[in-house]
């Protein structure tokens, strides 16, 4: 069972889907994700507000973990986009339990991203292992025509031996961070 970190639902444990359906990220490597965002953002102090003011789309959102985080800390809108009927149920429960505003949408990325754009300033891929470099690319593609506030962030969570995928040029600055097996790249809107 994974729990919520920080902001106003600290320390609320989290129902998972069963089975293999998903991989939770780490408590570990949420809590680092969110400092990393903080600092990017300039919001330091209360875990609770430091993403007020920032909409948060989360794609491949398995268990739900990180939309509730940043619901937690005062992301909103969050939407939480995940094609399992039954992890999307999950993260619904988690969400009604916690009181969060986090909208689930059952579907897969790729349709969600064929609707008209939304604009979030933060948005965080995990895909599955086995969904390959290319096709991360043309998602974060996809993200960077319209779904990406001026200034916005993208997180892409990858697995530290996961295959390679290239970031489109009107992404800006662009950095990495590995906590174990698990790699965080980071892109800002912008050209680079």
């Amino acid at each position: 069972m994974s729990r919520i970190i920080a902001g106003s639902r600290k320390g609320h444990r989290l129902h998972t889907p069963a089975g293999d359906a998903t991989r939770p990220t780490s408590d570990r490597v949420r809590e680092a994700a969110f400092g990393v965002l903080a600092s990017e953002l300039g919001r330091v102090g209360d875990p609770a507000i430091m993403l007020s003011g920032h909409g948060f789309l989360d794609l491949y959102t398995g268990s739900g973990a990180v939309a509730l985080e940043a619901a937690s800390r005062g992301a909103a809108p969050v939407v939480a986009v995940e094609s399992d009927r039954r992890a999307a149920e999950v993260i619904r429960r988690n969400a009604a339990e916690t009181k969060l505003g986090v909208r689930v949408v059952p579907v897969t990325v790729e349709k969600y991203l064929g609707g008209e754009p939304q604009q979030f300033e933060l948005c965080w891929l995990d895909p599955p292992y086995a969904v390959p470099g290319q096709t991360v690319s043309s998602v974060v593609d996809r993200l960077a025509q319209g779904w990406l506030a001026p200034g916005g962030i993208v997180v892409v969570e990858r697995a530290r031996r996961g295959g390679e995928f290239a970031w489109p040029d009107r992404l800006g600055d662009r950095w990495q961070r590995r906590y174990g097996e698990t790699t965080l790249y980071f892109a800002t809107e912008g050209e680079a």
